[in-house]
């Protein structure tokens, strides 16, 4: 018996059996016209199937869709069933036919619950990935515990009895919002295995970060009186290591509390850099690099193009 309820449905309006088709028709297309879409010259190494890809090859439409390829469950995890953390939100691939996925843990701001990030929860698991989204143990917790929580969920998810074993626990990343951004770096500072780190809009009385070994996205907004960049998001971009990946996303018009609700810019940079180092899918790279350039939803975007071992 499970200890959580059991899982929702989320509907998809996209057909897995669809998907993988047209993905099949996409690499063969690749395969066989020089220069089609997605398609690189490709090395020995390279040309060997990547084997955490998943989905079709990316569009931009894909990436700022409201839903990718894959249809969602959902699973309530109570705070009384876990311990280092406040419960939370498990959104996963209904479908275990292409195997194992990354994960995600995202932790909320100040007085934040995870109701305030719910909306990454399917946006991002319907591009395969498992995604917890958790609240704190309290409400006023500040950025080291909401660290440790993050990776506290991180490790309840990977042995969870619902989704363990859908998910790849060599492959986890972490997300948070204002305080919860800063314990996004804190736990890419105490666990340099992460994937992928991306603090949105984050608070944290710490500004250097030269310890993190994670590729991260540092997203700042340009009209945030909380966190204001010139204190937290540049600085903290400014102090991960230039050897590491790294990118610093400013939008546009944007307050402190701009990713507690449905963006856009957001969702298809997140995606992007999940993919790019959750899943190492270079078919992302062609969205950070050359690095996105200003625009009506971005002020600036800095950074390095993705490397490669």
């Amino acid at each position: 018996m499970h200890p959580y309820p059991p899982p929702r449905p989320v509907t998809s309006p996209h057909s897995p059996r669809l998907w993988a088709g047209a993905l099949a028709t996409a690499a063969l297309t690749a395969a066989l016209i020089p220069g089609a879409s997605g398609a690189r010259a490709a090395g020995p190494a390279e040309a060997a199937e990547n084997p955490y890809e998943r989905g079709p090859a990316p569009t931009v439409a894909t990436i700022e869709a409201d839903r990718g390829p894959y249809a969602v469950s959902v699973t309530t995890v109570p705070k009384a069933a876990v311990s280092g953390f406040g419960g939370g939100t498990i959104y996963y691939p209904t479908s275990t036919a292409d195997g194992t996925f990354g994960a995600v843990a995202v932790v909320p701001g100040f007085t934040g619950t995870q109701s305030s990030l719910a909306w990454l929860g399917p946006r991002l698991a319907s591009q395969g990935f498992v995604v917890f989204t958790i609240d704190t143990v309290t409400l006023l917790d500040q950025p080291a515990s909401r660290g440790r929580q993050l990776l506290a969920a991180l490790d309840h998810l990977t042995g969870s009895p619902a989704v363990g074993g859908r998910i790849d626990s060599a492959r986890l990343g972490v997300m948070g919002h204002s305080m919860g951004g800063g314990g996004a770096l804190e736990a890419a500072k105490s666990r340099t295995s992460l994937k992928a780190a991306i603090p949105l809009t984050a608070w944290n009385q710490d500004k250097t970060w030269p310890e993190v070994r994670t590729p991260t996205l540092v997203v700042g907004a340009d009209g945030d009186t909380v966190a204001p960049v010139a204190s937290h998001s540049e600085p903290f971009y400014t102090s991960l290591q230039d050897s590491l990946d790294k990118a610093y996303l400013e939008l546009k018009g944007a307050s402190h509390n701009a990713p507690t609700v449905s963006n856009t810019t957001i969702a298809k940079y997140s995606v992007s850099w999940l993919k790019r180092f959750i899943d190492e899918d270079t078919r992302y790279e062609q969205f950070l690099c050359p690095l996105p350039q200003p625009g009506p939803a971005i002020v600036e975007y800095r950074g390095n193009c993705p490397h490669h071992s």
